[in-house]
């Protein structure tokens, strides 16, 4: 067996570059303070003295965060060298789940999680860049997915974990841990992510510019529509199960765990997929994320059914983002990296407007398995939308310039 060079690891029998893993445990880090509050919202409510739908601003605050952070970030950093900019934002996050650990009030908590989302999309937008950087054409999915890997163990090891902790020695011992990692990734992207001798000039006016371009639109929208579906049924998984499918409410956690492993699995092979055909990988994904969670309907109402297809949404789901990821930056061109951040901004409203749209089905009475309707309806759009995005890319190619070009 061949021996690789210092600095690689092997992926398929191919070598991928190991600094991804300085990516990976940040998108960890990033990860686990995203989802870690739904687990703590009791504890903290308690402290506090507030109602926990008053907690529930907490995670509000974050997606506000994200969906603020992402572009504004993003694009004052857009001339500084990626590498610092990196490290820049996990010093951010650091910083916000240490004032988390040590707020004496909730408004302070509150501010703290607002700062620590900030640096969330616009870590993965230019994280995504860097990645697909390292390697070459027929890789960037790959390693795009090799740092989205962190995302989703975190919701399969970090966010239980530190939920664990929490019960045992409180809830702020767990974002001083996640103040840990944020060292430690700061440490990873310090020494491991390379940093280019020459970097090309980025131009500001040239990422705004990106946007002006369709199918980049197209694909923020397949992604908002296609997670806004995951987020209708996951956001209700709990109910859904306990009064459908009969589970008892701490069974409903390893429910979670299976949701976040099928993840795991659908970011990688997502990944894989979208290196060989992108576009016919983006139409499988979405269109079975939605065959899914129409299935879902049926499927709820027994344990083990509903155990399998919960990891098939997770999957699914997942299996989208690297593929949408690449399919903005190919489409972005020149000018990727405000619009890989962006992407990032659309998942958070896609979660927030996926949750809505499924509450109101459940408001009118439409049953517990209303959301995963909501869920299909919402993904068969993006599958609309891709299908009209890839009639566009045979239009192009099809036309006299294009003909002219080969």
């Amino acid at each position: 067996m061949k021996t690789l060079p210092r600095g690689y690891l092997r992926v398929e029998h191919r070598p991928l570059p190991v600094a991804l893993l300085a990516l990976a445990i940040g998108a960890f880090g990033i990860g686990t303070t995203e989802f870690l509050m739904m687990g703590l919202l009791p504890e903290v409510a308690a402290e506090f003295q507030i109602s926990i739908p008053s907690a529930g601003h907490l995670i509000s605050g974050y997606a506000l965060g994200v969906v603020f952070g992402a572009p504004l970030l993003t694009a004052a950093s857009v001339k500084w060298p990626r590498r610092n900019v990196l490290i820049g934002l996990m010093v951010v996050f650091t910083a916000g789940n240490l004032l988390a650990a040590m707020a004496s009030s909730y408004e302070m908590l509150l501010a703290a999680r607002v700062l620590t989302g900030l640096p969330h999309g616009a870590f993965f937008g230019i994280g995504s860049v860097v990645a697909a950087g390292m390697v070459g054409p027929d890789r960037r999915a790959t390693a795009i997915s090799m740092m989205f890997a962190g995302l989703t163990v975190a919701n399969v090891v970090g966010v239980p974990a530190d939920t664990l902790l929490s019960q045992y020695v409180g809830w702020r011992a767990t974002f001083g841990v996640l103040a840990v990692i944020g060292v430690a990734s700061v440490a990873a992207i310090a020494l491991l992510v390379p940093q280019p001798a020459q970097a090309p000039p980025v131009r500001l006016s040239r990422e705004i510019a990106a946007f002006g371009r369709v199918q980049v639109w197209l694909a923020l929208a397949v992604g908002t529509l296609g997670f806004g579906g995951v987020f209708a049924a996951y956001s209700y998984i709990e109910p859904m199960m306990t009064n459908v499918a009969g589970y008892s409410p701490k069974a409903v956690d390893l429910l979670l765990a299976l949701f976040g492993l099928g993840m795991t699995v659908g970011n990688l092979v997502g990944g894989r997929l979208a290196d060989r055909a992108l576009m016919p990988s983006l139409y499988g994904a979405v269109g079975g994320l939605g065959l899914v969670l129409a299935v879902f309907v049926v499927t709820a109402h027994n344990q083990l059914a509903a155990a399998v297809t919960i990891f098939l949404i997770g999957a699914t789901g997942m299996a989208c983002v690297p593929i949408i990821q690449t399919r903005i930056m190919e489409k972005a061109r020149d000018a990727p990296t405000l619009a890989a951040a962006a992407n990032h901004s659309a998942f958070n409203l896609a979660n927030a407007a996926g949750a809505f749209l499924g509450g109101r089905a459940i408001g009118a009475g439409l049953g517990w398995t209303s959301p995963d309707w909501v869920g299909a309806i919402l993904a068969a759009g993006g599958l609309a939308l891709a299908l009209l995005s890839g009639a566009l890319d045979r239009r192009d190619d099809s036309s006299p310039a294009a003909r002219a070009g080969k």
